[in-house]
């Protein structure tokens, strides 16, 4: 028995100031460790394993935020506090040249990941025999890329960020002791930070109707501007899952979560150097490069996910996972501005659908101590053709580590660690002004995740 529980006060108080943090935490720093901009961090205790039976096996009440069904698991009010650390390498080797064949200036970039927080809350509520409420709070997708300023791939990409916040409500109904069914309402919020440099001195030079012909006045690198828009929206979106148990040792859990089509609306910024202001304040020369109003749309896509959990009469129990990720939904990267003389932007990606793999293991030293462990592999949604700075995403194999503590019934902390090994990002991208970059990004992550969960 636990000699000091944690009181009712005392537990609202510990929760409400995590869910703070979380919320916090999650709009300042998120940075995809999945493939694309996912973010799949709101549970330490299948991270340990690499998500291998992340919905099935049962004890982890972010099911609230990955599959309501589970919650009918729980017979007790529960709450979950999940957070994990994410470091991520992104590293540039190569070159580029301008429209007119020349080197292009600046270093390599410098690192353009970083380390950054990723936290998660969950809360589970008993409101009958066979019905579970649940809320949490999570942030699904998220990417954090910025290099430093000057350097040669600029033109493409200096600081790029998309954030995701979802606050999730769900509720479940046990059908008969081996079947469940749940449901989830989510408010997400999504904001996106986009900043490159302009190569204006290419746009002065270029004859018309592309730029001004003022060459040998301007050459391609003589006078950099920048821009940079941001904008943000909320909408609502929905999941559903499932739960079965054939056997009183085996679990399947499906689930399915919702596109949510996001339309922005924001602002943007631009910096234009003296020489170049100069010649756009002359009169009959159309307003360009003005800050200015823009909207855009864009999507987060679907999930969908089959966990499987199998307990052993020992110690062993294992599982898997199979995830789709529906990022064919990424097509585009448009955005309207409100200024009429300035350029529209409407950058193709092509990404396509991806899955996730991953095995695992749980090993039950003790009444108090569990350890874990899980390999994975993480298809990327970027294709050859399209890949840039932005987002240098490749292929990645996972491996995991992970342990339990409970030193009551009521109490339990896990931790996990993870190593990714990601394939190199290669890169042959051509900005609007004629700016090739072609090289390759060496790219790497480690996650460090701890959790905290009390029953009550």
């Amino acid at each position: 028995m636990n000699k000091h529980p944690m009181t009712a006060p005392k537990l609202a108080g510990f929760a409400l100031a995590a869910l703070s943090v979380a919320v916090t935490g999650a709009l300042v720093s998120p940075v995809a460790s999945a493939s694309g901009f996912q973010i799949s961090e709101n549970t330490v205790q299948a991270m340990g394993r690499a998500y291998a039976g992340r919905e099935a096996a049962g004890n982890d009440a972010s099911v609230v935020i990955n599959n309501p069904a589970g919650m009918v698991d729980f017979d007790t009010y529960a709450v979950q506090v999940d957070a994990t650390a994410i470091n991520v390498s992104t590293q540039f080797h190569g070159s580029g040249t301008d429209a007119l064949g020349r080197p292009l200036s600046g270093g390599d970039g410098g690192n353009g990941g970083g380390v950054h927080g990723v936290p998660a809350i969950s809360f589970i509520a008993p409101i009958g025999q066979n019905w579970r409420l649940g809320f949490g709070v999570n942030a699904p997708f998220g990417l954090a890329t910025e290099y430093n300023a000057g350097w040669m791939g600029r033109y493409q990409a200096l600081k790029t960020s998309v954030k995701s916040m979802d606050f999730t409500g769900s509720i479940a109904w046990a059908v008969n002791p081996q079947f469940s069914v749940g449901f989830s309402v989510i408010a997400q919020k999504t904001t996106i930070d986009l900043g490159n440099a302009i190569n204006l001195g290419a746009v002065m030079a270029a004859p018309p109707p592309v730029g001004f012909g003022l060459a040998p006045t301007f050459l391609p690198q003589s006078a950099d501007g920048a821009v940079r828009i941001r904008g943000d929206n909320w909408k609502w979106g929905w999941a559903l899952g499932a739960e079965w148990k054939p056997t009183t040792q085996d679990t399947l859990a499906l689930s399915y979560h919702a596109k949510i089509n996001h339309n922005f609306t924001g602002q943007a910024y631009f910096t234009v150097p003296a020489s170049v202001q100069f010649v756009l304040s002359q009169p009959g020369v159309p307003p360009l490069f003005q800050n200015t109003t823009g909207s855009g749309q864009f999507a987060t896509p679907a999930t969908a996910s089959l966990s499987y959990w199998h307990k052993t009469l020992g110690p062993v129990s294992f599982g898997a996972e199979l995830s789709w990720t529906g990022w064919s939904s990424f097509s585009h990267l448009a955005i309207d501005f409100a200024n009429p003389a300035q350029p529209d932007i409407n950058q193709y990606y092509g990404w396509k659908n991806t899955w996730f793999g991953s095995v695992g293991m749980d090993y039950k030293l003790s009444d108090t101590w569990t350890l874990r462990g899980g390999l994975a592999y993480d298809q990327t949604p970027t294709q050859d053709f399209s890949r840039d700075p932005r987002i240098p995403d490749s292929g990645r194999k996972w491996i995991s580590v992970g342990a339990g503590y409970n030193p009551s019934q009521n109490l339990s902390f896990n931790i996990g660690y993870t190593h990714l090994f990601v394939n190199n990002g290669d890169v042959n991208d051509i900005s609007a002004t004629g700016d090739r970059l072609v090289g390759s990004f060496d790219n790497s992550g480690d996650l460090f995740g701890i959790s905290m969960q009390y029953k009550f």
